[in-house]
């Protein structure tokens, strides 16, 4: 069964999260957050990461906003104002409004059988990462197995 993979950068310094993405043979790493410039991001900021990411770990760097979740319910979530299943809840619906279903099937599924992807995100852990969400549907989709680099 082929895999598909989710990392966080936080609490992980360069050479661990590079590591990572090279030890576990990622060819794409496809950046699904919403804030991907902000300082904060240390070395996962871009346009750095891109070129950290080809010269660290030979693999390529892609940003798909399209599986990130609207702003309003980032910013809803980050003030505790809604908690994690009514993120969940607001996040698939952005999905279905997105068709995102359709969109992968379009943009991904060629590119599956010749890279091996990971999402990126901040979150240290996929718990409470949307990172995970994606990839479950990527995998009930395609049949893939989810590994979460932590």
């Amino acid at each position: 069964m082929t895999n598909i993979y989710t990392i966080g950068f936080t609490k992980k310094d360069a050479k661990t999260f590079f590591n990572l993405i090279r030890d576990n043979g990622i060819t794409l790493v496809v950046d699904v957050r919403l804030n991907n410039t902000s300082q904060l991001a240390g070395f996962s900021k871009y346009p750095d990461i891109k070129y950290f990411l080809a010269k660290c770990s030979k693999c390529y760097y892609k940003s798909d906003k399209n599986f990130s979740p609207s702003e309003t319910t980032l910013n809803d979530y980050k003030k505790k104002v809604i908690d994690w299943n009514e993120y969940v809840k607001q996040f698939n619906e952005t999905m279905d409004r997105r068709k995102i279903k359709d969109y992968i099937k379009e943009k991904y599924t060629d590119i599956l059988g010749k890279e091996t992807i990971c999402f990126l995100c901040s979150e240290e852990t996929p718990e409470y990462c949307h990172r995970r969400l994606i990839a479950e549907i990527f995998a009930e989709l395609f049949d893939l197995n989810i590994v979460h680099l932590v």
